[in-house]
């Protein structure tokens, strides 16, 4: 039996920082009013074989959505810490599909992952990696240009919440 093949190689990733004056409660409560719950009917309708019906309503749906949000300041607590922190997963099914037709490891950032957490000021600040930084490791233009779409999309969601 041969031995799998492994390859690495290095990435440069732009990360992203964006901190509000407001409070983390405003900023979540924006940011969660202005980026629905995912709606996984969707997903419903794609494991049932429909993917006509499914297309039709991501189509008709935001531009992005939150697929999972985590209380990572819960998991603090196990340190002796209390903070405020809130890790999501942020993304469209129909916008993966885009690049994951043409590059299906492209799946591996799909959907984005953003931090909320209050700094020591009591201000809200989101974190994040831009999206095209990653996806451009993968060499393909129309994988590339997705990330840069999402680029803009998500920063300007993040910037709505906390402005």
């Amino acid at each position: 039996m041969a031995d799998p093949i492994v390859t690495r190689h290095a990435i440069e990733i732009e990360h992203v920082r964006i901190e509000s004056q407001k409070s983390f409660d405003e900023v979540k409560a924006a940011l969660e009013r202005a980026v629905p719950q995912l709606n996984t009917k969707s997903l419903e309708l794609l494991g049932q074989g429909d993917a006509e019906s499914a297309l039709k309503l991501l189509e008709a749906g935001p531009d992005l959505s939150i697929f999972l949000a985590r209380d990572h300041g819960a998991t603090l607590q196990m340190a002796g810490q209390k903070k405020k922190a809130m890790q999501y997963e942020i993304g469209n099914p129909l916008t993966a599909s885009k690049m994951t037709r043409h590059k299906v490891p492209a799946a591996l950032y799909a959907p984005l992952r953003v931090v909320l957490y209050e700094n020591e000021a009591g201000h809200a600040v989101f974190e994040y990696d831009r999206p095209s930084s990653f996806f451009g490791q993968f060499g393909d233009g129309d994988v590339t240009a997705v990330g840069r779409m999402l680029d803009a999309e998500l920063e300007g969601a993040l910037l709505r919440a906390a402005g």
